[in-house]
């Protein structure tokens, strides 16, 4: 079963890319559907490349370490 500490132990390993240029990611809730929704933070709010950090690096990452998890959806 998918535990909100593994996936914030997968999230930690991505953050330093997203701090780089100011930005963070926050874990909101993993659905029994294993549905990641997560929050985009800082800079990474507003950026024109955030569905691209989103789908190529975020969710690639949590699909790769975690096969419970079937897609990352951003909520505001």
């Amino acid at each position: 079963m998918l535990t909100r500490e593994d996936v914030e132990q997968s999230l930690t390993n991505i953050r330093p890319y997203l701090k780089q240029d100011g930005g963070d990611v926050e874990l909101v809730q993993i659905t029994s559907e294993g549905i990641v929704e997560v929050r985009l933070v800082g800079s990474c709010q507003q950026c024109p490349m955030s569905i691209m950090t989103l789908r190529a690096g975020i969710e690639r990452a949590l699909m790769l370490a975690h096969q419970e998890v079937r897609r990352v959806e951003q909520v505001r």
